[in-house]
């Protein structure tokens, strides 16, 4: 009996047990779990992400910066950002920005980047937080990349080559600037940086030069410093070619005629200087000193009486005592030229002339030519009071002495008797 009911229990407890197995719901899986908090949150950003894009966009057209940031949070940790992440990362990071906190929107472009790796925007501005941080290497790094992402951005090419020269990275500097070039032939800028980052990195700047004056023919400030660079290089000639296209380009250029005449000079082609110093005269015939140029020219070219007449000139405009010196150094020129064995009376003429002018300059506070002027007096050769004792009645009659000679046919001014002779 007792062994009959134990089975009915267990039965019974058999019975009630499948009932319930068949009356509980089945286990929910993780996958489900996951879809459910997925469809939840989906639901919550429907609603949400536009009213506070629309609030975000409306702090920022405020300037309202704190409120921005606190929006573009708030779109972030919804995840907002996956439907418009350029729009959400650039202007959360320009917002902390304008807060002057740099660090922060450089970790908001890092994050925004890992959605768009190559968009050239964000990337921009992670430029700009390092160089306001002073990460300098992680800009140049930044920008270099750029430079791949946006070939056709000269800007970006520009501020990484001007951050290499900062550097003293000239080589780096040369290439950014070369890719310039490709792009703008004639980016004047460029040209005259790549010129500069040559001479700083110790190439030889000359194909630079020529190539940027070639580019820009009508540009008289390229032709002269290729011209400088090509006379540095003891070219004269080639720099007077450069030069000559210079002054036809600008026939008004005093600089450009200036340089000519004293490229043909350094080249020993003194007739050449000569003329041109004196195209240059006619464009300012009141410069003085343009004028004892030509009269230089002309005194290496042994043509006194060219000479002579430019340094009259020379007195005549300023009376300066540069002036009267030159004119002295004609005659004293002339008399190492001229003066015989045994010195004559006209080498005496001519020396005691330059001696003259050589005190006259002297006295107006030029004293280039003091030691000429010592010379002559030291080696005895002027003409004074036993010369003139020596001189016939005619000559001391007329009270003055003249040089007669063919070598001194130029010489046109008299020498006065002296007080006391």
């Amino acid at each position: 009996m007792i062994h009959k009911k134990f089975i009915q229990k267990l039965l019974m407890l058999g019975v009630a047990s499948v009932f319930m197995t068949m009356c509980a719901p089945p286990e929910q899986s993780d996958a489900d779990a996951d879809a459910a908090e997925q469809a939840r949150l989906d639901s919550i950003r429907k609603v949400r992400c536009p009213r506070v894009f629309s609030s975000a966009a409306e702090f920022y057209k405020n300037r309202d910066w704190a409120a921005t940031v606190r929006a573009y949070d708030e779109l972030t940790d919804l995840g907002c950002d996956r439907d418009d992440p350029k729009e959400v990362y650039l202007y959360y990071a320009i917002a902390y920005e304008y807060m002057g906190k740099y660090d922060s929107s450089e970790i908001v472009l890092l994050k925004g980047l890992t959605f768009l790796p190559d968009n050239v925007d964000l990337r921009k501005r992670l430029a700009y937080a390092y160089d306001k941080q002073g990460k300098a290497e992680l800009r140049m790094d930044e920008l270099d990349r750029l430079t791949f992402l946006a070939p056709e951005d000269v800007d970006i090419k520009i501020e990484l080559a001007e951050l290499y020269a900062d550097k003293e990275r000239f080589d780096d500097q040369i290439a950014v600037l070369n890719s310039i070039l490709k792009l703008q032939p004639t980016n004047e800028g460029a040209q005259s940086d790549i010129a500069r980052a040559y001479e700083l990195s110790g190439r030889d700047p000359l194909d630079v030069y020529k190539k940027r004056f070639n580019n820009n023919p009508d540009n008289i400030s390229y032709g002269l410093d290729y011209a400088d660079k090509l006379l540095t290089a003891d070219r004269p000639d080639d720099a007077a070619k450069v030069l000559k296209q210079v002054v036809a380009a600008d026939p008004t250029s005093k600089v450009g005629y200036r340089r000519l005449a004293e490229a043909y000079d350094k080249g020993d082609r003194l007739s050449d200087a000569a003329k041109t110093y004196e195209r240059l005269f006619r464009l300012d015939p009141r410069d003085f000193r343009v004028a004892i140029k030509i009269a230089e020219a002309y005194i290496e070219e042994q043509d006194y009486k060219s000479a002579f007449d430019w340094a009259d000139k020379a007195v005549t405009i300023s009376g300066e005592g540069e002036a009267f010196g030159a004119k002295g150094n004609v005659y004293y020129k002339g008399f190492q030229a001229c003066r015989t064995g045994e010195i004559s009376v006209d080498d005496r003429v001519v020396a005691t002339l330059a001696y003259q002018l050589f005190d006259d300059a002297e006295e107006k506070g030029y004293s280039r030519y003091n030691r000429s002027k010592d010379w002559l007096k030291e080696n005895e050769v002027l003409f004074g009071k036993p010369q003139w004792f020596m001189m016939d009645a005619t000559v001391k009659n007329r009270g003055y002495i003249k040089a007669e000679s063919s070598c001194y046919s130029w010489v046109s001014e008299r020498l006065n008797k002296g007080k006391g002779w």
